[in-house]
């Protein structure tokens, strides 16, 4: 079957099948190709590599039989035309980064972002003379000025980490569309996904070019492996794959195992995920001791209506502030029972973390401010545990304040 063909399956289904809708005799399974290298039947296959042949796998840093099923099959799922597969989520971030930028060109994007990804922008690029720029998601009409004929990416991230606030993807795409006409040059349009998951929003519906997603988050979704993964044209992976040889950020074979694992359970996870942090989020937004409750799918949003909009789903993440600031938060964090002490999110486990003391460590004052970041917040990322038990364990907790 062919891949246009695929692409009015269900979501579930590309998951788990992927392009392997015919009769094959084979494992159900797909199997681990755990090597470093590979056979060659004669030296023909090298002569054949040598000239450019993608089939014939030589290095698993180049390509490895288990890592681009998966590739496949997320490229499938995002309905994007490929995918590659790294080892964390900021290799798939500054591989993407590095191979559409290079020396003087200059990057605008959304303030509030992952903590990593930040100080990749604030402490690395800057060593490659790569300027870093941002606009304001409430003043997106700033890029008509902001963007220059340097400008090579816009990048954002919907909802944002840990603030979850909602950029409104369809126009910043036309406002820079716009420009890039007026500047008669391409500008790549990159999201980081990981917070909503393909399930809930569907970026390349609105006209962004690249999406970036960290595999070790709902993709994985079972906190034991690590990954990112990079989806768009055929041509741009293409050129993303040649720098990663480089840069070496390739994905282990096991670990794609892996995450072919979790793809064939990401809709039924993510689905019970929106469906408790909806719950959970509706049930502290009641609590005296909690100051608010940051939401998409709870009407107090200040952008509900533009998630509502843009989203088929909230996603799994709540973020609250409660009483008592930082001390506040790590007495509640220290007194849950069913959730977990833990900094990361996107697992079946329900996890809580402190920003300032994780994603957001070390951030002076005035970055804090202008991500939206307060000492008292705490990140919930919302795992599939029965709901009233995890609207009790934080019932419990928030007592001890």
């Amino acid at each position: 079957m062919k891949v246009k063909k695929q692409k009015n399956l269900s979501l579930s289904t590309k998951s788990i099948h992927g392009k392997h809708l015919y009769a094959f005799k084979g494992p159900v399974t797909f199997p681990i190709y755990q090597t470093s290298t590979y056979r060659f039947e004669n030296s023909n296959d090298a002569i054949r590599y040598a000239k450019g042949d993608p089939n014939v796998f030589v290095y698993t840093r180049y390509h490895n039989p288990s890592v681009n099923e998966v590739e496949d099959r997320i490229a499938l799922m995002e309905d994007g035309e490929a995918a590659a597969l790294f080892s964390s989520g900021m290799a798939a971030i500054s591989t993407t980064i590095l191979s559409l930028c290079k020396s003087g060109d200059e990057i605008v994007s959304t303030p509030a972002l992952y903590g990593g990804t930040y100080r990749f922008f604030r402490d690395t690029l800057p060593k490659y003379n790569i300027t870093v720029k941002y606009v304001e998601p409430n003043s997106l009409e700033d890029l008509m000025y902001l963007l220059t004929p340097k400008t090579k990416v816009v990048y954002l991230e919907t909802p944002t980490n840990p603030t979850l606030g909602i950029v409104d993807i369809e126009k910043l795409v036309n406002l820079t569309r716009k420009v890039e006409k007026e500047f008669k040059k391409k500008i790549s349009i990159v999201i980081d996904n990981t917070f909503a998951t393909i399930l809930n929003q569907k970026p390349f519906k609105f006209g962004v070019d690249i999406i970036v997603e960290s595999t070790t988050k709902y993709l994985g979704g079972h906190a034991d492996l690590m990954g990112g993964v990079v989806v768009g044209t055929q041509k741009f992976i293409k050129q993303v794959k040649e720098l990663a040889k480089h840069l070496g950020g390739c994905a282990d074979p096991f670990a794609a195992f892996l995450l072919d694992r979790s793809l064939k359970t990401f809709e039924l996870r993510v689905q019970r995920q929106n469906e408790n942090a909806l719950s959970l989020a509706r049930a502290l937004d009641k609590h005296p001791k909690v100051l608010r409750v940051i939401y998409p799918g709870l009407p107090s949003h200040p952008q509900h209506k533009l998630a509502k909009k843009q989203m088929s789903g909230f996603g799994g993440m709540v973020t609250i502030e409660v009483k008592g600031g930082v001390k506040g938060a790590v007495r509640v964090c220290d007194s849950v029972k069913v959730a977990i002490n833990a900094m990361s999110l996107g697992g079946v486990e329900t996890l809580v973390s402190i920003p300032v003391y994780s994603s957001h460590v070390n951030m002076s004052d005035e970055e804090l401010t202008k991500h939206g970041v307060t000492r008292g917040m705490i990140r919930i990322s919302v795992g599939v545990e029965g709901i009233k038990d995890l609207i009790e364990d934080f019932k419990q907790a928030l007592r001890k304040l």
